[in-house]
């Protein structure tokens, strides 16, 4: 694949190898193949001897059967037909898919006594909380993360994580909502909003009986009775949030983590790429590199989209061979395509000339077993 001499390569193999790497996080926008690298990036880490867990988010059925599960859920399950690579001996593959609603739930039963997580579990608030807040599923990344890694560290279980994350809107999201999400649940605002006044502050009292009035009459009683039970409830657990946000993030900045940033031959994909790599340098987090995915395969021929427009023109007007001009038009759009995508990441290399770059080439058709996984990283690999 053809690429800028001045482009560093990203090296997948050096990268999973590296038993100092025990994390590594794909991220970008949605619909640029993150679910696809992160399982090929871990099956081609298992077969190179690593004992690795691919955290997956709503991967494609065809991914989910590629992987020979077909219900991935909350708990890591073994992916079989990993082959060891010669001499590579000793690696395994586990699969999971985020469940954000169980994750939250886990959080709560581990923090809480019995009777008090089923008073949160149980509160149409809480339910409404954990399954569609902004924010949600890329906090439970993180912490399904957290969780992995501590696992991790206590028996070993795994020596590498691969974390695909979730299909935001915006990449920034990531990283972005546990912060958000923390804030929320342990902001003073919420507090004094709906906790009961303490002490004899009758003024306090007074004006958050005017709040309390005013959100009644918009969200109505039982609405406002369900968010001051839940409150009340969860209020021993407000820190850990912030607490356990705070941690997660200090270990994606560690030395053990790194990111791929994963992105398509496209506009607003290689801006996004660009805007989580300087967040990601802005935040010191270590940056693996780029992978730029399903990129149009080079010709295989030297004739320029304007010689085989020309040809193509020639034939017509001669009224003759028709479907040769076709063929030539066709491969001039090619060519075109080809041109556009390979002017897109030069312009992203010559904005950060420093990001390692792998460039992968698309597949003819869909991921559907263990071999076109094996292909994909085969492509990751085999760069320069």
């Amino acid at each position: 694949m053809t690429r800028s001499a001045t482009t560093p390569l990203l090296d997948v193999d050096a990268l999973v190898d590296d038993r100092g790497t025990g994390i590594i996080v794909c991220c970008g926008s949605g619909g640029v193949g993150k679910t696809t690298t992160s399982a090929a990036l871990a099956l081609r880490a298992a077969e190179r001897g690593r004992k690795v867990v691919v955290l997956t988010i709503d991967p494609a059925r065809r991914l989910a059967q590629a992987m020979g599960i077909e219900q991935l859920d909350n708990t890591p399950r073994p992916v079989a037909g990993v082959r060891p690579k010669r001499g590579r001996s000793g690696g395994s593959l586990d699969a999971m898919m985020l469940d954000m609603k169980r994750t939250f739930d886990e959080v709560v039963e581990s923090q809480a006594s019995p009777e008090k997580a089923r008073q949160i579990l149980d509160n149409p608030f809480y339910v409404a909380l954990s399954s569609s807040f902004a924010g949600t599923q890329e906090y439970m990344a993180m912490e399904k993360l957290g969780q992995l890694h501590r696992q991790a560290q206590a028996d070993g279980t795994y020596d590498l994580i691969v974390v695909d994350t979730p299909p935001s809107r915006s990449a920034l999201d990531f990283l972005d909502a546990p912060e958000r999400l923390s804030s929320f649940l342990d902001g003073r605002f919420i507090r004094l909003l709906l906790a009961p006044a303490k002490g004899p502050a009758r003024l306090m009292t007074a004006g958050l009986s005017v709040v309390t009035n005013a959100l009644t009459k918009v969200l109505g009683a039982q609405v406002l009775r369900d968010m001051q039970t839940f409150v009340a409830a969860f209020d021993t657990l407000f820190g850990g949030f912030r607490q356990r946000a705070d941690q997660t993030f200090a270990l994606l900045q560690a030395d053990g983590a790194a990111f791929v940033v994963v992105a398509a031959p496209e506009p607003d994909a290689l801006r996004e790429a660009a805007y989580f790599v300087d967040r990601l340098t802005d935040d010191a987090m270590p940056l693996a590199g780029l992978v730029v995915n399903r990129v149009t395969p080079d010709t295989r021929t030297t004739l320029s989209a304007e010689e085989a427009i020309a040809a193509a023109d020639r034939l017509a007007a001669a009224d003759a061979a028709s479907l040769s001009a076709g063929l030539l038009r066709l491969h001039a759009d090619r060519v075109r395509i080809i041109e556009r995508e390979r002017h897109l990441r030069e312009r992203f290399a010559a904005s950060h000339p420093a990001v390692p770059t792998a460039v992968v080439p698309a597949l003819a058709g869909d991921v559907h077993d263990l071999d076109s996984l094996r292909t994909i990283g085969e492509r990751l690999a085999r760069q320069g």
